[in-house]
């Protein structure tokens, strides 16, 4: 599978301060988008591709703290680097407390910028694979008989074989041949795998 291309935003009121964070962030071999104001910002389109934000605490109608706490209730995840001249402890702690990867006073050193840009792309790449094995496992969840289900609820939480069946009102064998249907479905190779699956779907656990 190819690597995408990571890309990176940068939203700053300044503009000669986005013209000099193009030209950094270019010069690692990055894609860079930039924007004037965190409305700008929102109007485009939010990129798949694994990247993050550079942005500016200070900003012109929506600030940039304000523009992390849209973003999180839109669930918009891509990580983000905060950069300002006029920050202080109360503001950095409640920026990263939210989330942010990292908060920088200008003037910062290029390399320190660079830094935390390749953390962040680290950290969505991680995000992003994660999301997609969720996605993956939810549709394998769906390929599932409604039966499946439960005789998945049922292994998951510990049941022999015979204890799910007692539960259901059906024969150990016929809970045999549900459980092989799980297991080939969700691709499990054993047991502990399933649980693990079952964790990550958030599946209710059947009382014992």
């Amino acid at each position: 599978m190819t690597e995408l291309q990571p890309i990176v935003f940068v939203v700053d009121d300044d503009k000669s301060v986005r013209k000099s964070l193009e030209r950094l962030i270019r010069s690692a071999g990055l894609r860079v988008e930039t924007f004037a104001s965190a409305r700008q910002f929102l109007a485009g389109s939010v990129s798949d591709l694994p990247g993050c934000l550079v942005l500016d605490v200070k900003l012109p109608g929506l600030s940039g703290l304000e523009l992390q706490a849209q973003m999180s209730q839109s669930e918009i995840d891509i990580p983000i680097i905060f950069i300002t001249g006029h920050g202080d402890i109360p503001m950095s702690v409640r920026a990263i407390k939210a989330g942010a990867v990292e908060f920088l006073t200008k003037p910062f050193r290029d390399q320190d910028l660079l830094d935390a840009i390749e953390q962040a792309i680290e950290r969505h790449r991680a995000i992003r694979s994660e999301q997609a094995g969720l996605a993956e496992l939810r549709r394998r969840f769906d390929s599932l008989t409604p039966r499946e289900r439960q005789v998945m609820n049922l292994v998951a939480t510990g049941l022999l074989n015979k204890q799910a069946a007692a539960r259901l009102g059906i024969s150990e064998a016929t809970v045999k041949i549900h459980r092989g249907q799980v297991m080939q479905k969700m691709k499990a190779d054993s047991l502990a795998d399933l649980v693990k699956m079952s964790e990550k779907l958030e599946i209710p656990r059947a009382d014992r």
